[in-house]
């Protein structure tokens, strides 16, 4: 819809898109067949006119959750090969991991798979600590070159801003931000992350996320928050 719509002004956008998921006989179906990976990064690259930035392995934890650790690496090492491939073959400029739960992940022995340029994974508070920890510890396994965060919100209507004000978690003066601007601005620490993704759909709620990325976080708020809900899973 970019492309069609606006096709002069790719230039000026870093492009990332995801793959891993496919059109099957019954349905989507997750996959992390090398082949069909490459075929859908070559597809995106045709969709768009140009190659994209960023191609992330979509979800790979459904593909390997059940599965023995050895078993487990072959696959994911076939895929990220494959993605690390159709990056040195000009398909994409980088290629990297998208987790929605990390912990399946931690599972497989990384140390020995090709590491990502971007691992992204989900941020902010609703991101209960043992995905948190386990994304910890992946980062420091694979070593990847960024990290992303997504779904701040956890797709939410917002509700739960309504018992939970993040505010305290931002520096003071914080120039009036709402509850929703400081959660987001914050997400950026839970874990640490260079970019968070959020929709676009509206557009003015979108430009109250980029105005709150002026505000400060309270790094040892954080840290508190943080051994906080180790200190509960412990109890």
């Amino acid at each position: 819809m970019l492309a069609e719509t606006a096709a002069d002004l790719l230039p000026k956008f870093t492009l990332s898109t995801k793959v891993g998921f496919f059109q099957g006989l019954d349905g989507t179906e997750h996959s992390l067949d090398p082949g069909r990976l490459r075929l859908a990064v070559a597809k995106a690259a045709r969709d768009l006119g140009r190659e994209p930035d960023t191609v992330l392995l979509h979800n790979p934890e459904r593909s390997l959750a059940g599965l023995s650790p050895s078993v487990a690496h072959a696959l994911l090492y076939s895929a990220c090969t494959a993605l690390a491939n159709a990056a040195r073959d000009g398909l994409c400029r980088a290629w990297g991991v998208a987790s929605w739960d990390t912990r399946p992940i931690g599972m497989v022995r990384v140390e020995d798979l090709p590491s990502p340029d971007v691992l992204m994974v989900r941020s902010g508070f609703l991101v209960g600590i043992d995905v948190l920890d386990a994304t910890s510890v992946l980062r420091t396994a694979w070593l990847p070159g960024e990290t992303w965060g997504m779904s701040p919100f956890g797709g939410g209507s917002g509700k739960v801003w309504q018992d939970f004000d993040p505010r305290p978690f931002l520096r003071r003066p914080h120039d009036g931000l709402s509850r929703m601007q400081a959660a987001f601005r914050t997400a950026f620490h839970l874990p640490s992350a260079a970019a968070v993704a959020v929709g676009t759909d509206d557009p003015g709620h979108l430009a109250q996320l980029v105005q709150s990325l002026g505000a400060t976080v309270h790094s040892a708020a954080v840290g508190q928050y943080l051994r906080a809900l180790h200190g509960r899973r412990q109890s």
